[in-house]
C-alpha cells in the first residue's frame, strides 16, 4: 500500500483564524513534508472557500464542501437516527463519495482524521494506519453543558455527550493512535472509555503551538480604535459563536467588570472575536463594554489592550487565545481552565484566579502596578518562544505517523505520557 495521507477535517484548514483551524493548519502543513496529502474537508464560509487555492497549492489532491446543513436539520436527524448530532451535521454525500474514489485507488496508507465527527468517513475495510486527533473530549464538553442547562436544551446537550461518548469509545477501538492536545485531555479520555479498552488503546499527547515569530509585538503597531479608549483596557479574544467563549465574555460583562469599574472607573472591556451572539451584542457600548467582531489582525487589537482576561469555565484543550496574548507580551489573568495544557508558572508567566472577586482583584493589582504587569507580559512571551512553538510540538509527528515506529513506550494502560 502507498505511502501517501489522506487527511479528514471537519473544518477547512485556511484561515487558520480559530482554535481548532489553527492545530489543523499547522498538522496539515507538516504532514505534507512527510508525504503526499489529499484532503477532504467542509468550508463554513464564504471566507473558508476563498482560501481554495492555499488547500490546492498544498494538496496532492482535495475535496472542498460548502457545509450549508442547518442545525436543526442536523438536530432532528440526530435524534431520528439515534446518533450524535455532530455526526450527523458533518454528513455529506460528495465528501464521502470522493474518500471512497480516493481509497479505492490504493494511494492512501494512513488516514489522519481530525476530529471525531469525521469517523463516519472511514470505511470499516480500510486496512491502512488510523491516525485519529479528537483534539479535545467533546463529550465531556456536552455533558458540562447539559449541567448548566435546564429543561430540552439541557436535555440535547445531555444526550449529545452520551451518544459522543460511546462514538468516541467506538473510534478509539478502531485506531491505531488516539491523539489530544494536553495529558489531562489524555486521562479524561481513557477514563471514559469502557474498561476492556482502557488497556488496549493507544492514547498520546499532541501539544498545540504558538507561531512566536507571527505574534511578535515587534512587528504590529496597536490598534487605533482600542487605544483611543481610556484604559486600562481588558480584552477577550475567539470565536464568539462558541458557547464556552460566549459564556465567559458574558461573565466579565454582568459579574466581573462592575466589580473592576468601582476601583476603576474608566476600565473597559473588549470583546474581539468573529459572530459575537445577541446577548453579547446587547451590551455593545454600555457600561465600558466594546463587542468588535470580526476584525483584520488580531495582533493589532492585542498589542492595544493592558490585560487580558480568560475566565472560562467550562474548556478543553489549550487556549489559543492564551497562547497568543502570551506570545504578544500580554499579561493574562485566567481561570485554572483556561490555562490548561500550558506548563507555565502561575503569577510569573500569568496571574490565575477562579471567582468573579478574585479575578476582578487581580486585574485591579495588575492595573494599579504597570511594572509587574510588563514583566509578566515579558516572561510569558519568552515561554512560549521556548517551549510552545509548532516546530517542537510537532517534532514526533513523522513518528506518530510512520506505521513502523513508536513515539513511545506505552505504560501499562497503553497511554503514552510523553509524546510529542
Amino acid at each position: 500500500m502507498s505511502h501517501e495521507i489522506l487527511f479528514i477535517c471537519h473544518r477547512m484548514p485556511f484561515p487558520p483564524d480559530r482554535g481548532d483551524k489553527i492545530r489543523s493548519h499547522h498538522i496539515l502543513k507538516r504532514l505534507a513534508r512527510i508525504a503526499p496529502v489529499h484532503v477532504a474537508c467542509f468550508a463554513d464560509s464564504d471566507a473558508d472557500m476563498a482560501e481554495e487555492v492555499e488547500l490546492a497549492a498544498l494538496a496532492a489532491s482535495y475535496r472542498l464542501v460548502r457545509r450549508t446543513k442547518p442545525l436543526v436539520l442536523a438536530g432532528l436527524q440526530g435524534l431520528a437516527r439515534g446518533c450524535s448530532i455532530s455526526k450527523t451535521a458533518f454528513e455529506d454525500p460528495a465528501l464521502a463519495s470522493y474518500i471512497r474514489q480516493l481509497l479505492a485507488s490504493g494511494k492512501i496508507g494512513t488516514i489522519y482524521l481530525f476530529s471525531g465527527q469525521m469517523g463516519q468517513y472511514v470505511p470499516q475495510d480500510f486496512t491502512g494506519r488510523l491516525i485519529v486527533d479528537f483534539v479535545d473530549v467533546d463529550s465531556a464538553k456536552f455533558d458540562a453543558f447539559g449541567m448548566q442547562k435546564q429543561g430540552f436544551r439541557g436535555w440535547v446537550d445531555a444526550r449529545e455527550g452520551r451518544r459522543l461518548r460511546l462514538e468516541e469509545a467506538a473510534l478509539a477501538e478502531r485506531a491505531d493512535v488516539c491523539l489530544l492536545v494536553t495529558h489531562q485531555e489524555v486521562e479524561l479520555f481513557v477514563s471514559r472509555l469502557p474498561s476492556d479498552l482502557r488497556h488496549s488503546v493507544d492514547v498520546r499527547v499532541l501539544h498545540n503551538g504558538i507561531d512566536s515569530v507571527f505574534f511578535d509585538p515587534g512587528l504590529v503597531n496597536p490598534e487605533v480604535a482600542l487605544q483611543a479608549v481610556p484604559g486600562p483596557r481588558l480584552i477577550f479574544t475567539g470565536q464568539m459563536d462558541y458557547r464556552p467563549n460566549a459564556d465567559a465574555a458574558l461573565r466579565v460583562v454582568e459579574r466581573i467588570l462592575p466589580i473592576i469599574r468601582r476601583s476603576l472607573p474608566d476600565a473597559s472591556f473588549h470583546v474581539v472575536g468573529r459572530n459575537p451572539t445577541a446577548e453579547l451584542l446587547a451590551y455593545h457600548g454600555q457600561d465600558g463594554v466594546h463587542v468588535w467582531g470580526q476584525v483584520e489582525d488580531i495582533r493589532c487589537w492585542i498589542k492595544a489592550a493592558d490585560i487580558a482576561l480568560v475566565p472560562l469555565e467550562i474548556a478543553r484543550g489549550v487556549q489559543n487565545k492564551v497562547l497568543e496574548a502570551m506570545a504578544m507580551a500580554l499579561p493574562i489573568v485566567l481561570t485554572a481552565a483556561s490555562a490548561l495544557g500550558i506548563d507555565a508558572q502561575a503569577d510569573h508567566h500569568f496571574v490565575l484566579a477562579e471567582t468573579d472577586d478574585e479575578l476582578a482583584a487581580a486585574v485591579i493589582k495588575l492595573a494599579a502596578y504597570p511594572p509587574r504587569a510588563k514583566a509578566i507580559g515579558l516572561a510569558a512571551r519568552r515561554f512560549v518562544a521556548e517551549q510552545q512553538s509548532w516546530q517542537g510540538t510537532l517534532a514526533r509527528l513523522a513518528a506518530i505517523v510512520s506505521d513502523g515506529q513508536r513515539a513511545a513506550a506505552p505504560n501499562r494502560r497503553g497511554v503514552h505520557r510523553d509524546a510529542a
